[in-house]
């Protein structure tokens, strides 16, 4: 049992970076004075983190070319949104 709770602190590292890079990188650099203000910094932020930053993880790849090429499995449709591929 006591290895369970000694390898808990592993699971929480790839959030707590994120956490981290958020507050640096978009809240704590702005004024946010209202709920709206701080709702479209994070979008623009999420949007820019996932689609225009390159990641050393991912060898200068941005998240979303990573996840974009994995493999699908077989009979499970893409997510709305995305180009299909031919056949």
């Amino acid at each position: 049992m006591m290895l369970e709770f000694g390898s808990q602190w592993m699971d929480n590292v790839m959030i707590e970076r994120l956490w981290k890079s958020l507050k640096y990188e978009c809240v704590y650099l702005r004024e946010l004075e209202t709920g709206s203000d701080l709702r479209s910094a994070l979008a623009w932020w999420f949007e820019f983190y996932n689609n225009r930053r390159p990641h050393k993880t991912f060898d200068g790849r941005k998240p979303m070319e990573k996840y974009q090429a994995r493999p699908t499995p077989e009979g499970v449709p893409p997510p709305l949104g995305w180009p299909r591929q031919a056949a």
